[in-house]
């Protein structure tokens, strides 16, 4: 039986969910909480560091990883593979930690069927100009791909009811407060507190 809680983190391309979670890691907003590393075959970006942001490897190696059933949940997007490791989420469920996941819709979905304890974050922009100028101003994407992302828009934020909690990141730090009320939430309902203070509860209840 798992101990932490899985936090599912979903949003369109430009929202800002990763830099949420980095920013809420690095400040330790709250303590006992990691993020888990997907594989991706994507190229690695400016910035970003194999094995913190992304395991990149080959298109060869995922598809064997696929065959091995290493993978909880896969997908492609955009010509790219994107997988999460079964036994590193587990692991460090049963450990105790509570696990950020940032991945889209389709892998939420996958992953909700197969961790029955997790909870599922929906991002949504401010307004779809925000959205526009965030993905321009990052200089990740040439304008043909921000096209690509913008159409998807529509399909992606219509998923928003498949999710536990809807955050409109327009402010940055109250992002993160509502994210680590969440979190608070969870640690204080009975199913979680059942699960982490059950020999105080047994005591308590003793003749």
């Amino acid at each position: 039986m798992t101990k932490g809680t899985l936090f599912i983190i979903s949003a369109p391309s430009g929202t800002g969910k990763s830099s949420l979670i980095r920013a809420f890691l690095k400040k330790k907003i709250i303590n006992n909480v990691e993020v888990s590393v997907s594989h991706t075959t994507r190229s690695i970006r400016p910035g970003e560091l194999d094995g913190k942001d992304y395991y990149f490897i080959s298109i060869k190696k995922f598809k064997i990883m696929v065959k091995k059933n290493k993978f909880i949940e896969y997908a492609k997007v955009f010509n790219h593979y994107y997988g999460t490791s079964y036994t590193s989420i587990i692991n460090k469920l049963i450990s105790g930690k509570d696990v950020f996941l940032d991945i889209d819709w389709q892998g939420a979905q996958q992953i909700k069927k197969k961790v029955i304890n997790s909870k599922s974050i929906f991002l949504l922009p401010p307004s779809k100009k925000e959205l526009i100028s965030r993905l321009k101003k990052r200089n990740q994407d040439s304008n043909f791909i921000i096209s690509k992302r913008m159409k998807m828009v529509k399909t992606e934020i219509s998923r928003f009811h498949k999710y536990d909690y809807i955050i409109i990141n327009d402010d940055f730090n109250t992002s993160l407060l509502n994210i680590k009320y969440i979190i608070l939430s969870q640690r204080l309902s009975v199913e979680y507190q059942k699960k982490h203070n059950v020999d105080l509860i047994q005591n308590l209840l003793k003749k």
